[in-house]
């Protein structure tokens, strides 16, 4: 017990650094979803139990709606008064965002949803649920861990071991290094620049800056996950992969696989199955798939930037779905080549609207790549390595830390620190000054 208080303290200390008010937030939100546990233990019948969850559900993803997405809709209404010419005042409010909302929401949904479907016992104690949803390295940024799966590790005795410690500090180290190096240098030295005027650069460089901002987010994102599941392992928990070699994907299906795997997961169990997945027919299963990644480019943010790009992936994985049901042919190397060539460029496609600012920007964008020009004013190699070696890193053996690990945990204690250390040394001579919040702070 004494354990859990710790890192629930620090949890609430970590996460109110920012702004304190906001920790009564997360613990409403905690504190909602154990007793809407404990109210699924009171009630026996399916009805009773089924509104708990609705309740329960309801209340949390109110109150992210009106932190999320209260500017966004009271704009668009003003828009659309203003467009059939009826101006009117409308209640705008001074929102700030909390840190992490969209995480903790989904984890605390989590839980009551796995003791609904008695995939976990509620927990009496209300500590086990608040250190559930509150645990400080996933907290602001992911993954979005599952009650079921991290409930049970606080049942058992936590012992640190060499392995946990190797593994933990690679990942740590290998995740600064994406975000401090590649990300931030990919930031300020390409993507940053040509998403702000799109106008200013050739084809050539439009198109190295997608191709940037997809190496930039995903060694952003995934370095915070490594961090985040790194520093879990330094504490005794083992948090599930967040990441894994999603550029190789050979089709958009694959990609939701390697991508945001706690993400897709989530949308998958919690939102697709329950929609009714694929049961009830080829056009149910296509609305099915285009309404979980609407409402997961929504998930991402308040605007029509996000909502294009959730749709465009729920309208491919729908045509992708088609066209395998035509397609029985054996898949082939060529084909697979084929099919990763066309996911990634459909994938980066869709970046394009979730980096613009606005539909101008990447309106702008698609315009200014249809003109066919090759300038490459500003390109360094630099830059270009820092895009292509990422890039073909995807396709290195995927066990890659694990192998690192098993050849760490051989050593001494003193190597494994020293290791650790002139690796840190390495990361921050390398990294650009200045420091860029993680793209994922702001959902």
């Amino acid at each position: 017990m004494a354990r859990k208080l710790m890192l629930l303290a620090a949890s609430y200390v970590f996460y109110g650094w920012w702004d304190w008010r906001f920790c009564f937030l997360l613990l409403s939100a905690s504190l909602s979803a154990w007793v809407a546990g404990l109210g699924l233990l009171k009630f026996n019948t399916d009805r009773d139990k089924r509104i708990i969850v609705a309740l329960a559900a309801g209340a949390l993803l109110g109150v992210l709606g009106f932190f999320k997405y209260y500017g966004f809709f009271l704009a668009s209404l003003q828009d659309a008064l203003f467009a059939i010419g009826w101006q009117r005042d409308l209640p705008f409010l001074q929102i700030i965002l909390p840190v992490g909302i969209s995480f903790f929401t989904f984890q605390a949904i989590s839980y009551v949803v796995d003791v609904y479907r008695n995939d976990i016992e509620a927990r009496s104690n209300p500590i086990d649920v608040l250190l559930y949803i509150s645990l400080f390295p996933q907290l602001v940024a992911g993954p979005i861990v599952r009650a079921a799966d991290f409930l049970p590790q606080l049942e058992r005795k936590s012992s640190l071991t060499k392995t946990a410690v190797c593994f933990g500090l690679a990942l740590c180290i290998g995740g600064l290094f994406k975000k401090m190096v590649v990300a931030n240098y990919l930031a300020v030295d390409l993507v940053d620049p040509v998403f702000l005027d799109p106008t200013s650069y050739s084809s050539l460089m439009l198109m190295l800056g997608v191709y940037g901002y997809a190496v930039q987010i995903y060694c952003d994102f995934s370095g915070y996950s490594d961090i985040a599941i790194g520093t879990a392992a330094l504490l005794g928990f083992q948090f599930k992969k967040n990441f894994d070699q999603p550029y190789r994907a050979i089709s958009l299906q694959d990609f939701w696989r390697r991508w945001h795997i706690s993400l897709s997961g989530w949308l998958r169990d919690y939102l697709y199955i329950p929609l009714g997945g694929s049961k009830f027919g080829t056009w149910n299963t296509y609305r099915n798939l285009f309404l979980t990644m609407f409402l997961g480019g929504l998930w991402h943010g308040a605007a029509w930037t996000f909502i294009i790009w959730g749709s465009l992936h729920g309208a491919w994985l729908a045509i992708e779905r088609a066209i395998s049901k035509k397609d029985k042919t054996q898949q082939s190397k060529l084909k697979s080549t084929l099919g990763w060539l066309i996911t990634f460029h459909v994938v980066c496609a869709a970046w394009v609207f979730f980096r613009s600012s606005d539909l101008l920007i990447a309106a702008d964008w698609f315009v200014g790549l249809a003109n066919l020009s090759i300038d490459t004013y500003g390109l360094t190699w630099f830059t270009v390595a820092l895009i292509t070696l990422p890039l073909m890193a995807q396709f290195i053996p995927s066990d890659s830390i694990e192998h690192l690990t098993r050849r760490f945990e051989t050593r001494p204690l003193a190597f494994i620190a020293f290791a650790f250390i002139l690796g840190l040394a390495a990361v921050l001579w390398l990294a650009p000054p200045g420091t860029a919040p993680f793209i994922y702070f702001q959902f």
